[in-house]
């Protein structure tokens, strides 16, 4: 039983040297990731002068596809391309993806077009805090919006050769888009979904092959690899969004870029640490000929431009994908499980994984609700919120930094009062703590809307709030993400756990998509990227997100009731001997959501 590395043996820690290079690789990968991440909804609202309701719904399909394509990029690395070129082949394209956001060009222009005359809206700066201002050829003027957003005030009029106030009913308003920049846009995105599918689950396999099943330091290892995780998250939130409102765009996104950069480089003068562990199954294989001078391995690459392609496309079209037809995909997975649960396998094993598609299944009013963190969350914090802290303004896409710092201290915490319960025989069982998580993020909601309601209908919320929705969602999270793919690939069949896995992550994406449906609802009108009717845009918050946040704690109350069915599914007393789940529960074991852990 392997327990700690050999006397004189070089270690990171008392762990296998290799761990040092997946800690530094993962770490800026999700310091790229999260930075550009915590400025894309801003980017797309204010530089590209997208509608609220696009920029959420090519959110929600950006982020739904990194998720799903993780599938593609683990089944390829399992089968031929072994993890090492796997992730050095998705370093390379997440590197091309973010330094390519750094090209916004001059961004779209909102033209005016009143009494025959045209005039350019647009902000003075970035960020909720940068003003709406009218440009004409001889000067420009800010403006606001009064009387319900009915008409247009201008500051100062005669700069602009403009009456002091104008019917918003009198004047008419187009985007005009630069193509070339606007196809960067979205190539950059499709490069970075394709990078984050080859890498993510692959990195967090090849720590698991650092370790035999025995050896006690697994657990230890990803926890390590977990807190690089954050860290890169903690860091980029508050650099790159800094960075991003207050220089411009292309600083907070060129930031992200260097820090793949160097994640790729650690990545590559590092790997003879990894000691063969990532290497090919069968690297004759990969030499073989699929047809004419494609050799296996470069159709793997190839695979990789056609999911850059595919991954381009949808999110060019991502408002018009009708929500029926993924609703509809979903459905038909689900039933094909129950199919080939009901009539593919017997005994303990029906059960087990009816109970396995549960857990895949109630994962999705979690996540369709927390990720509005990155969209909806995001955007109402920047427009709606007092971020002034200190005697300084914070750019909203700082406090994306509050969920990966509550996780670095609450998550030892919660670790130790289940195992403090445990020795009681309280701890709650996997089905509670899914309940927990579920309810936990709609109460999140509930009390921002609190917070909202003390600001009164024009107000601006007081910027505790937002600590306090992360703090709330980060502690449900912390009930539900690190029980998920280890329950799973604990109660599904061997045989199938790599489907199972693959069905987690196909439902996190859907998940994902939902959560764009969700910010999409909450969309306002705007000029400049900016709203014109404060109390509208704030009465709709209100609204949708009391709404589903009683959807989620009834789901909740639900998920409760029948935990006690579900516990009784899972067999967990014919479970404890069987070796191939114990295997696969150890292949699970410390592993979260892909951007957390890299499931």
């Amino acid at each position: 039983m392997t327990q700690s590395a050999p006397a004189g043996d070089k270690t990171f820690f008392g762990h296998p040297r290799g761990l040092a290079i997946l800690f530094f690789t993962e770490m800026w990968e999700r310091f790229s990731y999260y930075g550009m991440r915590g400025l894309l909804i801003l980017y797309l609202t204010q530089h590209f002068l997208f509608s609220d309701e696009r920029s959420a719904l090519l959110y929600g399909a950006y982020t739904a596809l990194v998720y799903v394509m993780t599938i593609i990029g683990g089944t390829l690395a399992d089968r031929y391309l072994g993890q090492r070129k796997a992730v050095t082949y998705g370093a390379i394209l997440l590197v091309l993806g973010h330094f390519g956001m750094a090209f916004e060009g001059a961004g779209s222009r909102e033209i005016l077009t009143y009494a025959g005359q045209e005039y350019q809206v647009t902000l003075d700066g970035r960020g909720g805090d940068a003003p709406q201002i009218i440009v004409s050829e001889s000067g420009q003027s800010r403006i606001r919006f009064v009387d319900e957003a009915s008409r247009m005030v201008i500051e100062e009029p005669a700069a602009v050769g403009l009456p002091a106030s104008i019917a918003v009913s009198d004047y008419s308003t187009r985007i005009e888009q630069e193509p070339l920049y606007v196809n960067i846009l979205y190539l950059s995105l499709a490069l970075i979904i394709a990078g984050v599918g080859y890498l993510k689950a692959n990195i967090s396999t090849i720590v698991g092959s650092l370790y035999s099943l025995e050896d006690k330091r697994r657990d230890s290892g990803f926890t390590i690899f977990y807190m690089g995780i954050n860290l890169g998250s903690f860091l980029s939130s508050i650099l790159c969004g800094y960075l991003g409102i207050v220089y411009g765009w292309k600083y907070g996104f060129g930031l992200a870029g260097i820090g793949m950069l160097a994640g790729l480089a650690v990545f590559l003068w590092g790997q003879q640490w990894l000691e063969g562990r990532a290497e090919p199954p069968d690297p004759a294989k990969l030499r073989e000929r699929v047809f004419g001078p494609v050799t296996v391995e470069l159709a793997c690459y190839l695979v990789g431009l056609v999911i850059i392609a595919v991954s381009m496309l949808l999110v060019m079209k991502a408002h018009v994908i009708p929500d029926w037809f993924v609703g509809s995909l979903g459905i038909v997975i689900v039933v094909a499980f129950i199919g080939y649960a009901v009539f593919g396998l017997d005994g303990d094993e029906r059960p087990r994984m009816l109970a396995a598609l549960y857990f895949i299944l109630a994962q999705i009013p979690f996540w369709a609700l927390f990720e509005q963190a990155g969209s909806s969350l995001n955007l109402f914090t920047d427009r709606l919120v007092d971020r002034t802290m200190f005697g300084w303004s914070v750019p909203a896409p700082v406090f994306q930094f509050l969920n990966a710092g509550y996780i670095v201290i609450f998550a030892p915490i919660v670790a130790w009062m289940w195992v403090a319960l445990a020795r009681r025989g309280r701890e709650p069982a996997a089905p509670l703590k899914f309940a927990f998580g579920v309810f936990g993020v709609g109460l999140g909601f509930l009390a921002l809307v609190a917070g909202m309601k003390a600001g009164g209908p024009t107000g601006l919320t007081a910027v505790y709030y937002i600590f306090l929705i992360y703090w709330i969602h980060t502690m449900a999270e912390l009930m539900l993400s690190p029980v998920g793919l280890s329950t799973v690939t604990k109660l599904a069949p061997a045989r199938v756990v790599g489907l199972s896995m693959g069905a987690w992550f196909l439902y996190s994406g859907l998940s994902n998509y939902l959560a764009g449906v969700i910010a999409r609802s909450t969309g306002a009108e705007t000029i400049g990227g900016q709203l014109t009717n404060v109390a509208a845009a704030k009465a709709t918050y209100a609204e949708v997100y009391t709404n589903v946040a009683y959807v989620a704690m009834a789901i909740a109350v639900v998920m409760v009731v029948i935990s006690p069915l579900i516990k009784r599914m899972m067999r967990l007393d014919t479970l404890k001997g069987d070796p191939a789940a114990s295997v696969a529960n150890a292949e699970g074991h410390g592993m979260n959501r892909p951007e957390k852990i890299g499931g």
